[in-house]
């Protein structure tokens, strides 16, 4: 059982010169993924924990479809803390480990607090609710940096990663980054309008040695983790794919709620309306659109996936990194039904000072 291994159910399901070809193509070939998946083991712990809301634009959320008000919906940026097994042990990835302390240079939003000028303090407080940080949420589950060994994000829009890894001190000093070989390069020749989603610096001083340059899908350990390329919010996004106690987890941006997953349902105005007018199956989240068509792909990739929600059939059982919230400033976004923060397993924490390892809910 080797640490990463290639998959390749979705090798070539892309290359057919017809859009709705692709579409079918990567339909069946989800369907076997996923029956695979779910006849092998399931991730030994999973975890999301609210880290912060921030304001986001309707208008990208829910491309071409928003019809009301609000210039706004509210996003919840999640961390993920997952173990899986492996021949070499238990190892522990966290996904989206934002460090959103270190990332307010991001041009977008940094554009969003100076048009707020001498009010911005107040400001920042009615919109932007600071929950936790990465190090608070490892703390309060006896974690340590040292005991981390990956970290992955679906993209990289905002990310300073530089902290995490960089420099002759990072705060996770055995980590590495999984991420596609696309992203990364992409992120280091940004051209003008990308770069307004993308911390300036967030992969600075970052030693090659800790990044894992993604070519291909893979499985992690055991298999009960994997990263699925889904091309389309940006060049190299990928989705994180965990087998759960509740049904396989998908947890991506591609989409900002799940009312976007399955458009015809919701009653956040216009979205359902625009579904049915266009027969969209999907709703993009589309602030950059580097790749409209791939990302759409990608979205019906990620549900078929995903199946069904335990709580609610009817929606796919998505995990969104960035999930959309109701929020009283920002009337009529709140979406008809939402993953929320979830739990699954033990978390195994290392031994310390010699002692035995022992468990944590």
């Amino acid at each position: 059982m080797s640490l990463i291994q290639p998959l390749t159910h979705f090798d070539g399901t892309r290359d057919a010169a017809r859009p709705l070809a692709r579409i079918d193509n990567v339909r069946e070939a989800a369907k076997d993924f996923r029956r695979q998946m779910l006849a092998g083991p399931t991730a030994r712990y999973y975890r999301s924990l609210e880290l912060v809301r921030v304001p986001y634009p309707t208008r990208y959320g829910y491309l071409n479809a928003f019809s009301s008000v609000s210039p706004y919906l509210h996003l919840v940026n999640r961390l993920f803390v997952i173990q899986f097994d492996s021949s070499e042990g238990i190892k522990t990835l966290l996904a989206s480990p934002s460090d959103w302390e270190h990332q307010r240079e991001t041009p977008f939003f940094k554009r969003l607090t100076d048009r707020m000028g001498p009010a911005a303090g107040l400001g920042e407080a009615v919109v932007f609710r600071k929950t936790s940080t990465v190090l608070d949420c490892l703390a309060r589950l006896g974690l340590q940096p040292a005991d981390i060994d990956y970290i992955t994000y679906d993209h990289l829009h905002t990310q300073n990663v530089s902290r995490w890894l960089g420099g002759p001190d990072p705060i996770f000093p055995n980590a590495r980054l999984l991420v596609t070989r696309e992203e990364w390069e992409c992120t280091q020749s940004l051209i003008p309008w990308q770069a307004q989603w993308y911390c300036p610096g967030g992969i600075d001083g970052i030693p090659e040695a800790r990044v894992i340059l993604l070519d291909h899908d893979v499985a992690l350990g055991d298999g009960s983790v994997a990263l699925i390329r889904t091309k389309g919010h940006t060049e190299g996004n990928h989705s994180i794919v965990v087998n759960t106690p509740e049904g396989i987890k998908v947890t991506s941006e591609n989409g900002v709620s799940l009312d976007a997953y399955a458009p015809t349902l919701s009653r956040i105005p216009g979205v359902a309306d625009y579904a049915r007018a266009t027969g969209s199956e999907v709703v993009l989240n589309g602030n950059t659109l580097e790749y409209g068509v791939d990302q759409y792909i990608s979205m019906i990739q990620e549900k078929c996936i995903a199946g069904p929600h335990p709580r609610d059939e009817r929606y796919p059982n998505m995990a969104l990194s960035s999930e959309s919230d109701g929020y009283w400033l920002f009337p009529q976004t709140r979406p008809g039904f939402q993953g929320g923060e979830l739990c699954f397993g033990s978390l195994q924490l290392p031994a310390r000072d010699g002692g035995l390892a022992r468990r944590a809910a």
